[in-house]
């Protein structure tokens, strides 16, 4: 078929564009040499019909505000979703066949933002609606515009946990404008998902969870459009269409059929394949135009008028945090907070009684809350999401996708060590510094006083990636001024004389502890330098290399965390940059499991209170 342009098609000529992704999909993944053509196929007719019918796009401006939005969830179809953009004008059938899976080309293997139709990185199962949920959240209840949100998604990818987390907020929230494709194409990886083609169980679920299922044959094109038509209506709920399908679809001897996942067809078949959907084609669709939308403008952030706190004050670096962000938020209306249903804890609460119009409660579904804020991160919003340090490692995986995203998200970590005392070691956040340092990109702040903590929430506004603020249950001594000033990649320098023996390093509830133990150490006439390593990466690896070789080598790094991948590690990584020559570092770290205890118990039975610190500096300056 020659190429030509159409502006939607007729429900009779849907099938002749299925076809045509479903023949491209085997193309692009024979090309390459691997794949997913077969998960492709099963859901062909699904995408025919909605990209040429339902989807509201301008393909030609990808930002316009008024655009649908269309996640693949199902991330490993990549091949269909590729031969789709084909289809629409936008990739050509050279970069199709000659760049698909190759070095340094934009079609990736599973798809990216570097794709300007792509919003999130989706190939990890199970992320896709969660973050289409954020973007829905954004569209429904912060810019109130028009556009719908499209998920993709696989069966097998109803194991995941994340995706009735997402199914439930979308119910919660009244998300409307979020249409789940589930393709039940019946066939995993390795064999039979759970419920097969189990359609009512699959309804049940989904009704079960507040959305309104309808259940498809997602290879009959009046069927399918039929339930794509429900999203122009007035809907009660989020709408979920349980597409049944076959895997293959189109591949006589392979549709339906185990081990053919991931596999690209082998030549010989793939040729048949082809010929039996009627060869190749250039048609050229594109769908219904998206209303006309006026973008949303903000004006220049004001000037923020942050909370202060007398110097001597005690109070926990988590009842900062709220004030500071309610503050932000009053200079910036692109500023959103969501919390896992602890609130009243991380010290959020402030901003919900503020701005409860730019609050949302994910309850205790941390997936999905930082799903949520990588979905609202791609509208725009600057948002920040809190619960306890422990907590956040459940959304590990969500994390490592943000830098694939190429999304800037803000998280807290609250109740944070053995320092949080008798609630036990479930509720101790003690790897949750290893966690977000290793992810690509990444910014990590502990800041130890309520001062330092308001400043780097403001900072966060501005960084780029990841960025994660770790806060303590506990009250302690401000320690700053509001005219002090804490650059990310910084450090304070909180004791210092030109006789100082040994350096001591530590950040959060250990800064506090360094200064105890300083002062234990000068009753004995030693003088000590105290460092507050308020920035664990970037860490202040010049400050504290001067530091360092201006007390003898000697250096005591004392943290409310395991040894590995927190301060420690930041520390041991900014003197091995510029070795020293005679180095003598002790590192005090959490090893083991704690239990219940008050928080000076446990810090003693982990060696990182003020006297294990103390006897660490004298220890050094023995050697």
């Amino acid at each position: 078929m020659t190429t030509s342009l159409h502006e939607g098609l007729d429900l009779d000529q849907v099938p002749e564009l299925a076809a045509q992704l479903r023949v491209d999909s085997i193309r692009a993944s024979s090309s390459a040499g691997s794949g997913h053509p077969t998960s492709s196929l099963s859901a062909a007719d699904l995408l025919a019909t909605l990209m040429s019918r339902h989807l509201r796009y301008d393909w030609d401006a990808p930002d316009a505000p008024g655009n649908d939005h269309l996640v693949f969830s199902k991330g490993h179809a990549s091949p269909l979703l590729y031969s789709v953009y084909k289809a629409a004008g936008v990739v050509s059938d050279q970069e199709l066949m000659e760049g698909y899976r190759r070095f340094d080309q934009r079609l990736e293997g599973h798809p990216t933002p570097v794709l300007p139709w792509v919003d999130v990185a989706t190939g990890s199962l199970g992320q896709g609606l969660p973050d289409g949920v954020g973007i829905a959240l954004a569209g429904k209840h912060l810019d109130q515009a028009p556009y719908r949100v499209w998920v993709l998604t696989g069966d097998s990818e109803l194991a995941e946990g994340s995706m009735w987390e997402a199914f439930a907020t979308a119910a919660h929230y009244g998300l409307t404008n979020l249409v789940t494709i589930v393709d039940v194409n019946r066939l995993g990886q390795r064999g039979e998902t759970a419920l097969g083609w189990d359609m009512d169980t699959y309804a049940a679920r989904v009704e079960a969870f507040g959305a309104r299922a309808v259940v498809i044959d997602g290879h009959d094109i009046a069927q399918v459009d039929d339930a794509l038509s429900q999203a122009d209506g007035e809907l009660d709920r989020p709408l979920v269409i349980l597409a049944r399908t076959v895997k293959g679809k189109g591949i006589p001897g392979i549709e339906d059929e185990l081990d053919w996942h991931g596999k690209p067809i082998p030549d010989e078949k793939a040729e048949e394949a082809i010929a039996s959907l009627g060869g190749e084609r250039s048609l050229q669709v594109r769908g219904p135009k998206p209303p006309q939308v006026e973008r949303a403008g903000h004006a220049p952030r004001g000037t923020v008028r942050l909370p202060t706190f007398e110097r001597g004050e005690e109070i926990a670096t988590r009842k900062a945090y709220g004030p500071a962000l309610s503050a932000l938020a009053d200079v910036d209306p692109r500023v959103v907070a969501l919390d896992g249903e602890v609130s009243n804890s991380t010290g959020v609460a402030d901003f919900l009684e503020d701005h409860p119009e730019r609050f949302f409660e994910m309850f205790i579904a941390e997936q999905q809350m930082v799903a949520a804020a990588t979905g609202l991160s791609t509208r725009g919003y600057i948002a920040y999401a809190s619960t306890f340090a422990a907590f956040l490692t459940r959304a590990a995986d969500f994390l490592r996708m943000a830098p694939v995203s190429r999304v800037d998200l803000r998280l807290v970590g609250s109740h944070a060590g053995v320092e949080i005392g008798a609630d036990g070691p479930s509720q101790m956040g003690l790897e949750d510094l290893a966690m977000v340092a290793a992810t690509q990109g990444s910014t990590v702040l502990y800041p130890s006083d309520a001062t330092s903590t308001a400043a780097l929430v403001a900072r966060m506004a501005d960084i780029s990636g990841v960025s994660y603020l770790r806060t303590t249950r506990g009250g302690y001594p401000v320690l700053y001024g509001p005219e002090e000033e804490f650059s990310v990649g910084g450090s304070k320098t909180l004791r210092r004389s030109e006789h100082d023996a040994v350096t001591l390093i530590g950040a959060g509830v250990t800064l506090h502890e360094a200064l105890a133990a300083a002062d234990s150490l000068a009753e004995d006439g030693v003088h000590a330098r105290v460092i507050d390593a308020y920035s664990v990466k970037p860490i202040d690896g010049e400050g504290i290399r001067a530091a360092v070789s201006e007390t003898g080598g000697r250096v005591v790094v004392a943290e409310d965390h395991h040894a590995e991948g927190g301060l420690g590690a930041a520390v041991l990584a900014a003197l091995a940059a510029e070795p020293l020559a005679d180095l003598h570092l002790t590192h005090l770290a959490v090893d083991g499991v704690p239990g219940s205890g008050t928080t000076q118990e446990l810090l003693d039975w982990a060696g990182i209170d003020a006297a294990h610190i103390a006897r660490a500096a004298r220890a050094a300056l023995e050697g």
